[in-house]
């Protein structure tokens, strides 16, 4: 730390000198960063601050106006003090308007009553000023070593800021922007009166500036900040421009260069480790997907390889019940919560997916499969209850994306025993979930549960909870199925492409060839209905009466309702 005026005073080639304070005794713990001898009045433009300005005042000016110009222009130039010698000008005090004028400007003016060499004092002060700044260069290296080995180690918050406190040896606080504190280290003081009313005296420093401690670190952000009235010393958390928080330090005395630098290298490190922590977890997510991605792509010509890939992220794949999720948007077009995008929104899934396996301690793999889907391949052991495990999974899922409005819709594949046949599980699962989220509304109270939940929001959907829909889904671009559709309903959709007899007939159907019920649900008059009715069989020619008639058109409108859900256009 750099000496200040007062520390110089004690030195004894200066003591030699009698030096006396004749003005600005309260700057007198003004650090001094080094010694300039001038001989010339118009000295302020060759100064930067912090010097200790040594004169005989043998060049300055007699005028008193000039002389008090001298002083001011000295203070506004940032000097330590002012030291002159007697005896060469001036003999037995210092000119009045010289001392009057560095009270005004708050100058501290030093006499030296006896003769003493000027180059002993500027030897014997910059020898002790490069033992300080050599001092705070060691300090600084210790202290980079330190917080180099907490990030490589990858340290806890707890751990940076307890490390932090140990080396300032004063309290270290480290609060987020809620101003709730997120760890402690009281060191000597006492915890309860350390954080009351935290939150209330951190808010109160958002609002001011406080002073710059910088100044003392070449290496300092600019943003570190002194408060003198809590005396904390505070630096903001944070990286890519975000801040996320602040560390404090509780000092008992104004902060030297190295407390800056600690406390600058304690926030960095602790940037660091949350940057290090997400993108972590992002390798970790990407692994997971290339090798989901993988085995839906056969990408893996031998089934082995993939399962010594799979053992190798700590899945184990031999002996167990391999179940495949997919994790469906219901609407990857739409704007999310807060405008946030599909592609987010999917990575918030697998997240979510990922936490939610690792809270029922279940191996697996979790990745995006695009920006529509997430997937999960769960390696359950031989005795598990599939059910049970999904639902347990799905609430957890579930309450993670609390955010969201809707929740993703889960298809969950057929269990299967090797990872060979992991990939028939997956296109079993993303077919489920596709069919699921694009479902009309009210159709999930036709579905089955699966033993699930019950039937109007069921947690997950398997292939036999779709029926036949979901049958008629995975089929829908089969030929045999369109050939089936254009001879079943082609002739009303050419007769009257526009009308509401496809309707009608839907409703028909739907009530089980009950014309009353069709009638009253569709909120047309019976006659109207009646009349609509006979027309359709006419166009058609068939006989709606038959129930071979009726099935085979229900089949078909239901193909045609598939189709035109896997066409219609995405966005708006």
């Amino acid at each position: 730390m750099l000496p200040t005026v007062s520390d110089l005073l004690s030195l004894d080639v200066i003591r030699r000198g009698s030096p006396q304070v004749v003005a600005g005794a309260d700057g007198l713990g003004a650090r001094v960063r080094w010694v300039h001898v001038l001989e010339l009045a118009d000295a302020a433009h060759l100064l930067q601050g912090g010097e200790l300005v040594l004169t005989t005042g043998v060049a300055l000016p007699a005028d008193p106006a000039l002389l008090a110009r001298y002083a001011t222009d000295l203070a506004a130039a940032g000097v330590s003090a002012l030291a002159v010698e007697l005896g060469r000008r001036y003999v037995g005090a210092l000119p009045s308007a010289l001392v009057r004028a560095a009270v005004d400007s708050g100058l501290t003016l030093i006499a030296f009553e006896r003769e003493v060499p000027f180059v002993e004092i500027t030897e014997a002060v910059h020898a002790r000023i490069i033992d300080a700044q050599l001092g705070e260069l060691r300090a600084s290296e210790r202290l980079h070593e330190v917080f180099t080995e907490l990030s490589v180690a990858g340290a806890s918050p707890d751990e940076i800021v307890r490390q932090a406190a140990v080396l300032a040896g004063r309290p270290v606080i480290l609060a987020d922007l809620s101003h709730r504190v997120l760890a402690c280290e009281p060191g000597s003081a006492d915890p309860a009166r350390l954080l009351s009313g935290f939150a209330r005296r951190s808010r109160a420093l958002s609002g001011s500036s406080g002073s710059s401690a910088s100044s003392g670190s070449s290496g300092s952000s600019g943003r570190t900040v002194y408060d003198e009235a809590s005396g904390w010393l505070f630096t903001p958390v944070g990286a890519r421009g975000e801040d996320w928080g602040r560390v404090i330090l509780v000092c008992d005395r104004p902060p030297g260069g190295t407390d800056t630098v600690l406390i600058e290298r304690a926030a960095t490190t602790l940037a660091l480790g949350r940057l290090l922590t997400r993108h972590a977890e992002s390798l970790d997510r990407q692994a997971h997907r290339t090798l989901i991605t993988g085995i839906i792509s056969q990408a893996h010509a031998d089934p082995a390889e993939a399962a010594v890939r799979s053992r190798a992220l700590g899945v184990p794949v031999d002996g167990r019940q391999l179940v495949a999720l997919v994790l469906r948007l219901r609407d990857p077009s739409g704007p999310g919560v807060l405008g946030v995008s599909a592609h987010a929104r999917v990575l918030d899934v697998a997240d979510a997916a990922a936490a939610a396996c690792r809270a029922e301690r279940i191996p697996s793999l979790v990745g995006t499969l695009d920006d529509a889907r997430a997937g999960a391949m769960l390696s359950l052991s031989p005795r598990a209850d599939p059910d049970r495990v999904l639902r347990a999974l799905a609430a957890r899922i579930a309450d993670r994306l609390g955010a969201f409005p809707e929740g993703p819709v889960i298809g969950v594949g057929a269990a299967v025993g090797s990872i060979r046949d992991v990939r028939r599980s997956f296109l079993e699962a993303s077919q489920v979930a596709d069919v699921a989220a694009e479902r009309p509304e009210g159709w999930s109270a036709a579905v089955g549960t699966g033993g699930a939940g019950g039937p109007e929001r069921p947690p997950f959907y398997r292939l036999a909870d779709l029926r036949l829909r979901g049958l008629l889904h995975l089929l829908r671009d089969d030929p045999r199925v369109q050939t089936f559709v254009e001879r079943e309903l082609g002739a009303l959709l050419a007769a009257e492409p526009g009308s509401s007899l496809l309707g009608v007939l839907a409703a028909y159907l739907a009530a089980g060839g009950n014309k009353a019920a069709a009638a009253k649900n569709s909120h047309l008059a019976r006659p109207t209905f009646y009349e609509r009715l006979g027309r359709i069989e006419r166009i058609l020619g068939t006989d709606l009466n038959s129930a071979e008639s009726r099935t085979s058109l229900h089949v078909a409108l239901l193909a045609l309702e598939a189709s035109r859900t896997s066409s219609a256009p995405s966005g708006p």
